[in-house]
């Protein structure tokens, strides 16, 4: 993976001498492509994560806005570094509130559960 991505960033900048609107293209389709490849990857985590959670006894409820998170964080980040490659720094900056205001939501569920373990413990 890690050769794949250098290959696609060397291409990307011999295309971008020439074209730039290209470069930006082949640089989301690489991005793309290696995100294609890492969902096995992903998968793999996220069942290790629901195995122990349930040796810990963990609520799936309370994993699934934690996965959640994460794979917005991974999409957000890839968004706005393509966003950046083609230098829309304010597009990027917009990409990663709008993924930051997604987490927060997709958290809430979470703090909800938080706050009625409190209010039970008072």
């Amino acid at each position: 993976m890690a050769a794949a991505g250098i290959v696609a960033a060397l291409c990307a900048v011999v295309v971008r001498q020439r074209t730039p609107e290209i470069a930006v293209a082949l640089t989301a389709a690489a991005c793309l492509l290696l995100l294609w490849n890492t969902l096995p990857l992903l998968e793999t985590i996220r069942d290790v994560l629901e195995e122990l959670a349930g040796l810990a006894d963990i609520s799936p409820t309370v994993l699934r806005p934690m996965l959640q998170t994460v794979g917005l964080a991974l999409v957000t980040k890839l968004a706005a570094a393509v966003c950046r490659d083609a230098g829309e720094g304010s597009v990027a900056a917009f990409v990663e509130t709008a993924g930051a205001a997604a987490a927060v939501l997709v958290a809430l569920p979470l703090l909800k559960m938080v706050l009625q373990l409190v209010i039970e413990l008072l």
